[in-house]
């Protein structure tokens, strides 16, 4: 990112005065790389502060970040030089000028062009072409004007954009810093301002002398070489051959160690699939320093990767019997789903008998870490709720607002990341699969975590009903500090469903909220996050609610429905066990079920295959 303002605020007037107006005019160049993909360009920025430290690079123009954007608090009025089409702000092209109040999506844009006074009609004009271009903005009368003309043009009479705005609205204080702002990313190119005039009046708007303006460093491709000798040829040619011997015995090497699985189905996910030797580079060869987590369905590294910044692979023993191909499609179709509250999954590598998972490394770290870690600061009230929310969204998204219905079958603290923010991001995609709308998984498909699954998953196997089950025990996981199932703590709390429901039916709910939140928190938030669990929780699944419902409780623009602790269906103890084979569970709460019959435990995975047993949370 990059910033250049000018170090005293701009004061537009007193209060008592009613003409607010500025005016500046300026030229700027923004110069490509040559050969490489290059974009995101440069804005003139009126802004309360000039503390840009919180913002990002790439899209954001080095003005906000995915919170602040769109945020009244933010104070800015932008002019955008856009050089990249960004859907998540709905650009129109990759060559446009944008008006930006508080946020990127610009509340006014066009293409980039200028009127032509001698041919009377406006000629396209390209920004990322390394001609200087110059710029006026002008505001007067509440007005805002935005022209732009090539460096040999006089200032046209008609603006490129033209827009009634209230300054004294963003600026409530009368006053502003200005300047510019600009980032690069992946996309890179080079912004320069040449000459920059600024003023409150037209009349003391200085002039630029367009002839004393710096050059614009133009980026030649290399020349080509002069044809060689015959002798320094031969030499070339010899040395090419030992190299090439070298070479080969260096590829034979490198394809012995990075060998990987392709078959002729994976072409068409070229793009998404990753090869194995960047991934063991990304890792530093999957470096125990590295790990991340270890769980039941393989291990956690994190990495960098050029291009795409840090990264989280995941390394999943695969089985071909298991219908991989269907498997891979699943996961890179999941790999285009968008939802601000979804950790993106970025693509998969296969290699012998691993399957790797790339995706964004959430800087947070899970939720899990903040509940039941010691060296992790204890989560506010206002932070928990906020993670409920922002997941409640996430799996609202996947059972309806996606193409087709998609069950995440894994949803647990420790699945749910958070970013340096603290934002909750739904994450670990390993498990998930796609659903026909409602119908639905066999018995012999269901996967789960003990504690977060609902009974029926053995007879009528994974739903989006499931899904709200395990979403339920999470809720009330976060809200009480303690995990669904315990099975080192006294029996009679040792199932967080039935404690909490206990807790209700003694009079004051509230009781089972986390003690280290030292009573810091509203009591009728609280309230509703734990009925609602319990309500989730319901092992009548026709008595759940869906998640466009739960997103509704959760943000109180609807009421619960009445019920209470003795309803059927609510606290109930539910078996934490499964009836059927094949059925896999992993444990995060280190359950003893040594004592179960037909029971086969895998050591290195910490996953367990349970064949026609039944495992109740209270011991029994």
């Amino acid at each position: 990112m990059g910033h250049a303002f000018f170090n005293r605020p701009f004061e537009f007037g007193p209060a008592s005065s009613q003409s607010v107006s500025f005016l500046t005019h300026f030229v700027c160049a923004l110069v490509p790389l040559p050969g490489v993909p290059s974009g995101h360009g440069i804005a003139f920025v009126l802004s309360s502060s000039m503390d840009f430290t919180q913002a990002d690079p790439t899209q954001y123009l080095g003005l906000f970040n995915i919170s602040t954007n769109g945020s009244p608090s933010s104070h800015v009025l932008a002019i955008e030089l856009d050089t990249v089409q960004s859907a998540e702000f709905e650009d129109m092209d990759k060559n446009h000028v944008g008006i930006d109040v508080n946020s990127l999506k610009s509340i006014d844009n066009a293409s980039a062009s200028y009127y032509s006074d001698k041919e009377g009609q406006n000629k396209n004009l390209t920004l990322l072409s390394s001609d200087a271009i110059q710029v006026w903005i002008d505001y007067e009368d509440s007005l805002l004007n935005v022209t732009l003309a090539p460096l040999i043009n006089q200032k046209p009479s008609k603006p490129l954009l033209s827009r009634t705005i209230n300054l004294t609205s963003i600026f409530p204080d009368r006053k502003a810093f200005v300047g510019f702002s600009s980032a690069t990313g992946s996309l890179n190119s080079y912004q320069y301002i040449l000459g920059w005039s600024f003023s409150r009046s037209r009349l003391l708007l200085q002039n630029l002398d367009i002839s004393n303006l710096p050059t614009v460093p133009r980026f030649k491709k290399p020349k080509t070489p002069k044809k060689a000798s015959p002798p320094l040829i031969a030499l070339l040619v010899l040395l090419a051959l030992i190299g090439m011997a070298v070479l080969g015995g260096v590829y034979l090497y490198r394809r012995k160690k990075y060998a990987e699985v392709r078959e002729p189905w994976e072409k068409e996910y070229g793009p998404l699939r990753y090869s194995y030797e960047s991934l063991h580079k990304a890792t530093r060869g999957f470096h125990k320093d590295g790990r991340l987590g270890k769980g039941g369905f393989g291990e956690v590294y994190r990495g960098t990767l050029p291009l795409l910044g840090d990264i989280a692979v995941k390394k999943l023993s695969h089985d071909a019997e298991q219908g991989m191909k269907q498997f891979v499609a699943e996961v890179v179709t999941m790999g285009s789903l968008q939802h601000k509250n979804l950790v993106p999954l970025l693509g998969y590598c296969r290699r012998k008998g691993e399957l790797l998972l790339v995706s964004k490394y959430m800087e947070g770290g899970s939720v899990d870490q903040y509940l039941f870690q010691d060296d992790r600061p204890t989560l506010s009230w206002s932070q928990r709720i906020t993670i409920l929310r922002d997941i409640a969204s996430a799996l609202c998204y996947l059972h309806t607002g996606a193409t087709q219905v998609v069950l995440h079958r894994d949803i647990k603290a420790s699945n749910v990341m958070l970013n340096g923010n603290l934002q909750g991001f739904l994450g670990d995609f390993g498990m998930a699969r796609f659903d026909d709308h409602g119908t639905n998984l066999s018995a012999t498909a269901a996967v789960g975590t003990i504690g977060y699954m609902a009974l029926e998953l053995a007879s009528t196997g994974t739903s989006s009903k499931t899904d709200v089950y395990a979403f339920g025990a999470f809720m009330l996981e976060v809200t009480c500090g303690r995990r669904p199932f315990d099975p080192d703590i006294p029996i009679e709390k040792r199932q967080l469903v039935k404690w909490v429901c206990e807790c209700w039916r003694k009079g004051y709910i509230v009781d089972a909220i986390d003690t280290r939140l030292k009573g810091k928190f509203v009591c009728g938030e609280v309230e509703i996050i734990l009925k609602l669990g319990l309500l989730c929780t319901s092992i009548v699944p026709e008595s759940r609610p869906t998640m466009e419902k739960v997103v509704q409780y959760i943000n109180r623009h609807q009421r619960l429905p009445v019920f209470s602790p003795d309803t059927p269906g609510i606290g109930v103890l539910t078996p934490v066990l499964i009836g059927v084979p094949s059925l896999r569970i992993t444990s995060s709460s280190r359950a003893s079920l040594v004592s179960a019959p037909s029971v086969s435990s895998s050591s290195s995975n910490n996953s367990m295959f349970i064949s026609h047993t039944i495992i109740y949370g209270d011991g029994r």
